[in-house]
């Protein structure tokens, strides 16, 4: 008997982009028409959560289809083990012919981990992973992480138009994925196409990951037009969720907030545009998107001054909750789904939807249960970690989050308060839940059960 055909998969992927930041989540600012387009017929994931609010551990996390600590990457600056057993290489193995085009973050020898082919420009081994370094040779001639890195005062400070090098990146990519289409699928001159092998194509882009710099036309669009988030200035009293906050009027003017949210949304339509062209090149080389696996994602979200937070770091929804949706039209008609999932998660589903055995060892569950609008073996249940010792445990909408011994713990009912600015921890209707998520947590790793009372 003839194997079916295996569909050729377009994984779009941005960077530090707020799940709610584009049309069809619902903004009525952002102009996002192309996302709009393929949101139109997917399923669409409205409690999709990253394993670990950071770059790198949420991306290596995504391709290995497992959680910080089983996969070993939980702080910034690490890399999966060369020849991990990525999703990349498990479909390589499969005979997809699988590319990368973009930002995929590893910083140790294993520059590919399964891809057949990568276009980018982050190929980067740091100097972490070089043997026998002179690390005091090295720390007299290069300037300090400290003195390197802008703070996110600066950041907000220096926002507005600008041609920065993320823009310069994603370009670069932009072209490398076009490329590779016509390449695969027309080969004008050599005539060598290669259709028949099925198609794995990850394009990465690094916006709307700050610095907060855009093309001037989009800037003067959204300048006026975008809200403030977090103007109130409402801060928690937990000792870690408010650190690194930056105060309107004393850190930063509330003029240069306002620059740098219209800037940041500036960002997401040009990289919307950036799918659109690629899009576009799909249509242009014959291929018909409805037989394509179309994927769209990102590593984390961005605070965006709510609760007076920048960046990521936190379990806040701006920062941990990430855009998801999965256009396959063939099989899944639209809807939304509204149980919580994971990063994680993809690597079962891809592999489930292609007909590839899933790994054993992962953290990863299959999604298409939830995509053909099944809920009774869900477990409804997402997991982040941060730094190897910060947890949150999201269950149905309530949301737990562990901060170690020395802090106290975090209950959040994004049913009755969704802005998170009430903690239920001491609340009486919720010890019992709260028993349980401290249960999950011990067989997770973080923290001891015990006798004494529930809260500190």
């Amino acid at each position: 008997m003839q194997q079916k055909h295996r569909p050729n998969i377009l994984f779009l992927m941005t960077d530090e982009h707020r799940p709610d930041l584009a049309g069809w989540a619902g903004n009525p600012v952002i102009r996002t028409p192309n996302l709009d387009r393929l949101a139109k017929d997917s399923v669409i994931f409205d409690h999709a959560y990253t394993p670990s609010p950071v770059c790198i551990p949420a991306r290596q996390c995504l391709m290995s289809g497992q959680l910080p600590r089983t996969c070993g990457c939980q702080v910034f600056g690490e890399d999966l083990p060369p020849f991990y057993p990525t999703f990349a290489r498990t479909f390589s193995e499969h005979a997809y012919h699988t590319v990368c085009c973009g930002k995929l973050h590893h910083n140790g020898p294993d520059q590919m981990q399964g891809w057949l082919r990568r276009i980018g420009r982050d190929c980067r081994i740091t100097e972490r992973f070089v043997p026998d370094l002179d690390t005091k040779e090295l720390s007299r001639v290069r300037i300090s992480q400290a003195d390197h890195r802008w703070t996110n005062t600066k950041e907000v400070r220096r926002s507005g138009p600008g041609h920065a090098r993320n823009t310069v990146d994603d370009e670069y990519t932009l072209q490398g994925a076009l490329d590779i289409l016509e390449e695969v699928f027309v080969s004008p001159y050599y005539d060598k196409p290669q259709q028949n092998q099925p198609l794995l194509l990850k394009v990465s882009f690094v916006l709307p990951h700050y610095p907060y710099f855009c093309r001037e036309d989009l800037f003067k669009y959204y300048l006026n037009r975008v809200p403030i988030y977090g103007a109130e200035q409402q801060l928690s009293g937990h000792p870690y969720l408010d650190t690194k906050h930056l105060e309107i009027g004393k850190d930063v003017m509330f003029r240069e907030v306002q620059r740098t949210t219209a800037a940041y949304y500036a960002m997401i339509e040009t990289v919307d545009g950036y799918i659109g062209q690629i899009l576009e090149k799909l249509e242009e080389t014959g291929q018909d998107p409805d037989d394509w696996i179309i994927l769209f994602t990102s590593d984390h979200g961005e605070m965006l001054g709510e609760h007076g937070i920048w960046a990521k770091h936190k379990f806040y929804e701006a920062s941990v909750r990430v855009p998801l949706l999965l256009r396959y039209p063939k099989r899944f008609a639209p809807r939304h789904v509204s149980e919580n999932v994971n990063l994680c998660d993809l690597y079962a589903t891809l592999c489930d939807l292609c007909g590839i055995p899933i790994p054993p060892g992962l953290d990863s569950r299959s999604l298409t249960g939830l995509m053909d609008g099944r809920q009774d073996d869900w477990d409804d249940e997402s997991i982040s970690q941060y730094l190897g010792e910060y947890l949150m445990i999201k269950k149905g909408p309530l949301k737990y989050q562990y901060y170690g011994p020395d802090m106290p713990p975090v209950l959040f009912d994004l049913a009755k308060n969704p802005s998170e600015t009430i903690n239920y921890i001491d609340a009486p209707e919720y010890q019992e839940v709260i028993r349980a998520f401290k249960q999950r947590s011990t067989e997770l790793g973080f923290g001891a059960l015990t006798s004494g009372p529930v809260c500190p």
